[in-house]
């Protein structure tokens, strides 16, 4: 059997587009209700999917735009966990808000319960509005976040190391468990002070899966020293391939197997039994997009005062990426989509509404198939973390209507071969 896809599902409240809670269809009423979140997985886990991923967010930017963040996501996923049985689950933690001792101690715990399916997306994290919620002035510049991410990882690594496999003897006569395999890590660094050993004792997969989603210079070093799946950003198959061709380069050069980390580009589907069905489909969605608040996150993503440009014109010229101080992946991905596309600001502001400028797939089954198979076969992507624009119809449609097509393919699962994340990820 040839190689065959990694699919994830990115939850986020009623899906990626950003007008998706105001459809009429939307489980607006559901994002604090956590059996919606449990089917989603449920979802998910019934199309083999390999995770499902929670991102997070540190604070509220446009409170009357629709819910981006609701439930802390450790404390979701570890109940999403006893209403699954294989899907994996994925979060986020900044190394830039926790301390390595915290983050550790959580994923752990997620893991054993769960047994075995946690993951961590690794990220510094990025707006002022976040660091002034944890008494910060505001985020510390992007190298010293790298540096501080650097130091966080290995903490972790080795507090989830302190303890041995065997290290629990569990005798009732006496021993719960040998302490000549368990250790002190007794690290003094530049950011942290930590002795250990972990309060957690060693869990299935030993260490949680590592993600990481940076595009940065940093981010990409961090991810082909550390990470064991990659999140990237790319609105077409040469911008994915030239990420991808970058930091497989980097894995290898850091040591490790490029092969064994799976580059996985973040996709929005939309579905449908004719490519005009799917395409009504997204433009239902787009007539409730609010200029306004779109505007404002266009300004958010590009770093300019948008308020004044002409919906209907061209969009005016952009500073270059390395003179870009916000987040560069989404910065590169608007600057891709301008310079082949030339779209009009509103036509923009439509390609940004879901997923903000990830891959953008519309059409049957057959053909959004047809296209994860050219990035597959093309080195653009080792699968793809899916960004339904509406849940949980999204989702199912994928589910239900692209996973047979893509096993009927041999290009994806049809069970799950391992009971961990790790053993169903590589």
């Amino acid at each position: 059997m040839g190689a065959q896809l990694r699919i994830g599902a990115f939850l986020l409240g009623c899906g990626h587009h950003s007008a998706a809670w105001r459809h009429r269809d939307s489980p607006v009423e559901s994002l604090g209700d956590i059996t919606y979140y449990e089917s989603l997985a449920q979802i998910a886990e019934r199309g083999k999917l390999d995770a499902v991923f929670f991102a997070d967010g540190h604070s509220v930017r446009e409170p009357e735009s629709g819910a981006s963040w609701f439930l802390e996501p450790i404390t979701a996923l570890t109940a999403m966990a006893r209403a699954t049985a294989n899907v994996g689950l994925v979060t986020t933690i900044s190394t830039t808000f926790y301390t390595p001792f915290h983050a550790a101690r959580l994923l752990a715990s997620l893991d054993h319960i769960s047994g075995g399916r946690a993951g961590w997306n690794v990220v510094t994290s990025m707006f002022d509005q976040e660091a002034r919620n944890h008494g910060l002035k505001a985020m510390p510049d992007h190298a010293s976040r790298y540096e501080r991410a650097d130091e966080f990882v290995d903490v972790a690594l080795a507090l989830w190391d302190s303890w041995s496999e065997d290290a629990l003897i569990l005798d009732r006569s006496g021993r719960f468990a040998d302490a000549s395999r368990i250790s002190r890590i007794d690290h003094d660094g530049k950011h942290f002070r930590v002795d250990g050993p972990l309060t957690v004792p060693r869990s299935p997969q030993g260490r949680p899966v590592l993600f990481q989603a940076g595009a940065s210079e940093q981010g990409r070093d961090l991810a082909a020293r550390r990470a064991e799946a990659i999140y990237s950003v790319a609105y077409d198959l040469p911008s994915a391939q030239s990420y991808y061709t970058d930091v497989k380069s980097r894995i290898e050069r850091a040591g490790r197997d490029s092969n064994s980390v799976a580059v996985m580009p973040g996709l929005v589907t939309y579905v449908g039994s004719t490519v005009a069905e799917a395409r009504a489909k997204k433009a239902e969605l787009d007539l409730l997009l609010p200029t306004e608040q779109s505007i404002r996150q266009l300004s958010l993503f590009t770093g300019q005062d948008c308020e004044n440009w002409d919906l209907d014109g061209p969009v005016p010229p952009l500073p270059p990426l390395e003179a870009f101080t916000g987040p560069q992946g989404r910065y590169a991905t608007i600057l891709r989509i301008v310079e082949k596309d030339a779209p009009t600001v509103r036509e923009l502001l439509g390609t940004l509404a879901a997923g903000g400028g990830h891959a953008t797939m519309i059409g049957t089954p057959e053909s959004i198939a047809d296209e994860m198979e050219s990035w597959l076969r093309g080195r653009g992507a080792d699968g793809f973390n899916l960004m339904p624009p509406t849940y949980p119809q999204g989702l199912e449609d994928f589910v239900d209507l692209v996973i047979p097509v893509l096993q009927a393919r041999g290009l994806f699962r049809r069970e799950y071969e391992g009971a961990t994340l790790r053993a169903n990820l590589t």
